[in-house]
């Protein structure tokens, strides 16, 4: 297996800057690239990034992709099925994790008081 990431070793992870809302999502969720980069027009890659939610921010549909998905709530709450509206659903705290294959639907999701996630995704080696 080919992984399209630079060798970093370990150094401050600037958290005030270099974030920005991924295409499809609402206004205050935002991502970090760490390393990596995901092709999904041609399926291949990897990508390690941070997504923070602000506080009170939700999403309302599910989330499907045709990549594999590691998610660890580093910190906060998220909250896993909740309404259009933004209620109800599944709350879960730091130190949870989730990994969802190609093709599995989640969310929608919500953060009462904002949340960080770190996550990978990638696809299936050919």
């Amino acid at each position: 297996m080919t992984v399209n990431k630079e060798h970093k070793e370990f150094h401050n992870v600037d958290l005030t800057s270099g974030w920005e809302t991924p295409a499809g999502y609402p206004s205050g969720i935002q991502q970090k690239i760490l390393a990596g980069a995901l092709d999904e027009k041609n399926k291949r890659g990897t990508r390690s990034r941070l997504l923070r939610f602000a506080p009170g921010v939700y999403t309302t549909d599910p989330f499907v992709h045709d990549y594999w998905e590691e998610v660890y709530l580093v910190s906060g709450d998220l909250t896993v099925g909740n309404d259009k509206q933004g209620n109800g659903g599944t709350t879960f705290a730091p130190n949870t994790y989730a990994c969802r294959p190609p093709g599995a639907y989640h969310g929608p999701f919500k953060s009462t008081h904002g949340c960080i996630l770190f996550e990978l995704h990638y696809y299936d080696p050919a």
